[in-house]
């Protein structure tokens, strides 16, 4: 795995080839790079991608192969499952906005990854979806929740339990992905979608992503949270910058 910043981008390119399968060194570079861009006042995005044909397939096999043998295999994966949920809530909370570029097959772990990121973007040849139902298993690192808020549960039961995978142009018609690009124009236009995001201010995005989640939950006031933001961003050196620059353009 590669991390690099670039223009308040933070790139972190998954490669660990074939499929960049999920085992805990991975994960532990993973939740690594997100502290580091969490901690670099200078990064207000980081894009998710991957150097391989596969963005990520899920769980390592070999470790799935001793979950079912031995009763501390299975342990093993439990602890993995939790530590992956742990990555996803991670990705999903950090005060920074999260881009998954997509570029091959997402599916399982490897698509709860994607649904943890605020924005998705895929190439139409990609494929998506969560198909642990066809082992007998559940998407466990968080999937059920996120993809159900995300579409709805009709929509969610129906990829879900019918182990159904789409490919990117799909996925983005049933708002699984914000945007689906050919394969060729994938990289590019993740690039320019980061570039884009970056240059707004960190402090903002970060503000209105808890407003974002507070409108999915019901023990917190998403309209008392406007408030007390916009109290805090009024203040804030980057927003009294962009609004007083504003106000004189539109003085002239």
């Amino acid at each position: 795995m590669h991390a690099a910043v670039e223009a308040g981008v933070c790139t972190v390119t998954l490669g660990r080839p074939p499929v960049n399968a999920l085992d805990d060194a991975l994960v532990d570079a993973l939740l690594a790079a997100i502290d580091a861009a969490c901690q670099d006042d200078a990064v207000a995005v980081l894009l998710l991608r991957s150097s391989t044909k596969v963005f990520c397939a899920g769980a390592d096999l070999a470790l799935m192969q001793e979950s079912i043998r031995t009763p501390r295999g299975l342990e093993d994966m439990l602890a993995l499952v939790r530590r992956l949920q742990e990555l996803a809530r991670r990705i999903e909370a950090a005060p920074v906005v999260t881009i998954a570029e997509i570029g091959g097959a997402a599916l399982g772990g490897g698509f709860e990854l994607a649904l943890a990121c605020d924005l998705r973007i895929a190439a139409h040849e990609a494929r998506v979806g969560l198909p642990e139902a066809g082992l007998g298993l559940l998407p466990a690192a968080g999937g059920t929740q996120r993809l159900t808020r995300l579409v709805g549960p009709g929509l969610a039961s129906r990829l879900i339990l019918g182990a159904e995978t789409v490919d990117g142009a799909a996925a983005e018609r049933l708002g699984l992905v914000q945007w689906a690009v050919p394969r060729s124009e994938l990289e590019p236009a993740a690039r320019a979608l980061a570039a884009r995001v970056a240059r707004l201010p960190r402090a903002a995005s970060a503000a209105a992503k808890q407003c974002i989640a507070a409108a999915l939950d019901a023990a917190r006031d998403g309209f008392a949270e406007e408030v007390a933001f916009t109290r805090h961003l009024y203040q804030h050196p980057a927003t009294r910058e962009r609004v007083a620059a504003f106000l004189a353009r539109s003085a002239r």
